[in-house]
């Protein structure tokens, strides 16, 4: 019995054979007519065919734009996020959801990171602990490192942010900090930030930064860091699931059929902190293809246009892939997902297969790391 797929690809073979039939290079010309053409002419027809595509295919995203019901667009921010629930092409709500203390937890939770990103500069390529060299790539920490160990332009800034961190410190008491049973998020704070201003008056002290002394400063802290991630984290769940549950109520029965697109920057692009509280609240048959986590360069100025458009372009790149790819369904679902449509040609002709195993066999060291966490591989490799 022929399947839907063979019956549309006969009815397609057919449709283009009596398209071309009687039809050579001799007779086309620049305007259509018969006679004689450059090769730049014929060139030239052959592009506007996809200029052609191109224009109707962008006029058909602009109206699938507004059919998008309902939709959930989320800028990953500093505040942990804002929200926009959307209908077709409309902003019915925009709120950010997660308590404050989701961003002043992350603040001082991000002290080491602002010494380091100061004083990096002017570490030395060539004094690496033994226990960084397998993390590490030399190559990395000399483009960081450009400055060398002889300079020391990296003390009057360090000083400035230590004032920053003393001004915290001091008002830290009328800041009135949570705690439960997993740690106050007070205590947390002000150990950092205690152990922040001992280790910078001791490094401008010394007027020298090395690996050893700040791994020892971040090892001491880094409980304390764990708290503070745990207050972050406990926020935001709290924040997003109130949210999501009025949502919810809200769209109804419109709700199975939920659309969320997650904007993030590279850094938090894999297992985003937003889509991972999401998919709990969604129609788990619809998580896989309707929760889109979007990588952008930086963060958006319109994050709704940005995640509108791309919506639009999956959800009719879904569709076109079934019908226009009837044929062949590992083609359609290149289509249809994030490889580019000719990826498997390209690793058949370089040698590494076709199948989306042998495409992932393929991926380099590189890219394998940038789809992983690289504290499980670290700790996975400690334990071997």
């Amino acid at each position: 019995m022929p399947t839907r797929r063979t019956v549309l690809g006969g009815a397609a073979a057919i449709g283009a054979a009596a398209a071309i039939t009687g039809l050579s290079a001799r007779t086309a010309s620049a305007d259509g007519t018969t006679g004689n053409v450059t090769q730049a002419q014929a060139r030239d027809n052959i592009r506007a065919v996809d200029t052609g595509m191109r224009n109707n295919y962008d006029a058909l995203r602009a109206n699938v734009i507004n059919q998008l019901d309902p939709v959930i667009v989320v800028n990953n921010d500093m505040q942990g996020g804002t929200y926009y629930l959307i209908s077709k092409g409309t902003v019915l709500e925009t709120i950010q959801p997660v308590d404050e203390v989701f961003a002043l937890a992350k603040s001082i939770a991000h002290t080491p990171l602002g010494i380091f990103s100061i004083c990096a500069p002017s570490l030395d390529p060539n004094n690496i602990l033994s226990s960084q060299t397998a993390y590490i790539d030399q190559h990395d920490l000399q483009m960081v490192a450009f400055n060398g160990p002889g300079n020391t332009g990296w003390i009057d800034s360090l000083q400035t942010f230590s004032n920053t961190l003393d001004t915290a410190r001091q008002t830290l008491e009328s800041a009135n900090l949570p705690g439960d049973t997993n740690g106050s998020l007070h205590d947390a704070c002000a150990y950092i930030l205690d152990k922040a201003h001992d280790y910078i008056a001791t490094t401008i002290r010394n007027r020298e930064f090395d690996m050893q002394s700040f791994e020892n400063f971040t090892a001491d802290v880094y409980p304390s860091i764990r708290t503070n991630m745990y207050w972050s984290s406990r926020v935001q769940i709290d924040g997003v699931s109130k949210l999501m549950t009025r949502w919810r109520s809200q769209v109804g029965g419109a709700w199975s059929g939920l659309y969320v697109v997650v904007l993030s920057i590279w850094t938090t692009y894999v297992q985003n902190q937003n889509s991972i509280i999401l998919k709990n609240f969604m129609d788990q048959k619809q998580v896989p293809t309707h929760l889109i986590d979007l990588m952008t360069a930086q963060t958006p100025t319109d994050p709704v246009h940005i995640a509108l458009d791309n919506l639009a372009r999956i959800v009719q790149d879904n569709i076109a892939a079934e019908m226009v790819f009837s044929t062949d369904q590992p083609t359609a679902d290149a289509l249809k997902g994030q490889p580019d449509l000719l990826s498997t040609e390209i690793l058949k002709l370089l040698g590494t297969g076709s199948t989306a195993a042998n495409a992932s066999s393929a991926l380099t060291k590189g890219q394998l790391t940038q789809i992983a966490c690289p504290f499980h591989n670290r700790a996975s490799a400690l334990r071997a």
